[in-house]
């Protein structure tokens, strides 16, 4: 029996992408439906487009390139940002899994997978690039000095957003912080 991979591509359950040079060449209908708009419309466009702001886009490329490098994988949780239609603009925890296919260089080609989190993770407070970062990082139970070498700050400049985040949550404990955050 011949496998159509095409259509398996497809019409995975997952949302994929090619991607070379941080530009998606081909996703699948899981991630138009995802960010609300168009194969057309994400074809030839960075991956700039997904994100809430320029920054985490770059913060993001930076910090992951070096893992991608040593590892040829990498995945995380992160709020990503839908293109178009209803929901256009409106952020939501997204977890996004990727493959370099050249470690040596590895923003040439590579996959990558996205499972959108909001039905058990909504955004539920207005949080600036930075605290979103800090958030993600919080719920995979990083210590501020480990959290601060990922984004290459302070570990008392993560305690000053982790704090930040307490206030916006309403938590009186990071570990109430970690279940406010994951919490439907």
């Amino acid at each position: 029996m011949d496998i159509d991979y095409r259509l398996a591509f497809d019409l995975a359950p997952v949302g994929l992408v090619l991607s070379r040079h941080r530009t998606m060449v081909d996703c699948n209908q899981a991630v138009c439906d995802m960010f609300g708009t168009s194969r057309e419309q994400l074809v030839g466009q960075s991956f700039q487009i997904l994100y809430p702001s320029a920054d985490e886009y770059e913060r993001t490329g930076a910090r992951i390139a070096p893992i991608l490098n040593t590892q040829g994988s990498y995945a995380d949780d992160r709020v990503m940002k839908r293109v178009d239609g209803r929901f256009k603009g409106e952020t939501f925890w997204c977890h996004v899994t990727g493959r370099a296919l050249n470690r040596n260089d590895p923003h040439e080609a590579g996959i990558w997978t996205f499972e959108d989190l909001s039905a058990r993770r909504p955004v539920k407070a207005e949080l600036t690039p930075r605290e979103r970062e800090v958030a993600a990082l919080v719920m995979d139970g990083q210590t501020a000095k480990a959290m601060g070498k990922t984004l290459g700050i302070s570990p008392r400049t993560v305690e000053i957003y982790r704090a930040k985040l307490m206030r916006k949550y309403g938590a009186s404990t990071s570990a109430d912080l970690v279940h406010k955050l994951m919490s439907a």
